[in-house]
């Protein structure tokens, strides 16, 4: 494999990881980006920090993907803000992604396991 089909394995592994845990924190309502974030971060006990540059690159490719929806409205302290919204592909694809990651959490923790001593 190609220096640079490796590079682009990693970079959409990570993408895709980021959009699962996007996914996963619109399940329940629709959010703004700093909630999404704030979402992520405290259902990991503070290990995930979703920063800005991250953030809203993934969003837009959600939305182009047709995964997630966005609409302005009012924050509760009225500022405007764009609130994000699973669509019924992004709940499919959820699915989707989350099964891959749980088959990779098995794959790495079989790589991980300590060999059996003879």
């Amino acid at each position: 494999m190609a220096e640079a089909d490796k590079y682009k394995n990693r970079i959409e592994l990570l993408q895709g990881t980021l959009d699962m845990l996007i996914l996963q924190a619109l399940q329940r309502e629709s959010m703004h980006g700093y909630a999404i974030a704030q979402t992520i971060r405290s259902r990991s006990r503070e290990v995930l920090q979703v920063e800005t540059g991250s953030l809203y690159p993934a969003l837009h490719r959600l939305e182009r993907q047709k995964w997630v929806k966005s609409e302005w409205k009012l924050t509760g302290s009225k500022q405007r803000a764009k609130y994000y919204q699973l669509t019924a592909l992004g709940k499919k694809q959820l699915v989707i992604d989350h099964r891959r990651w749980l088959r990779l959490i098995r794959a790495i923790g079989a790589v991980m396991k300590p060999e059996a001593q003879p």
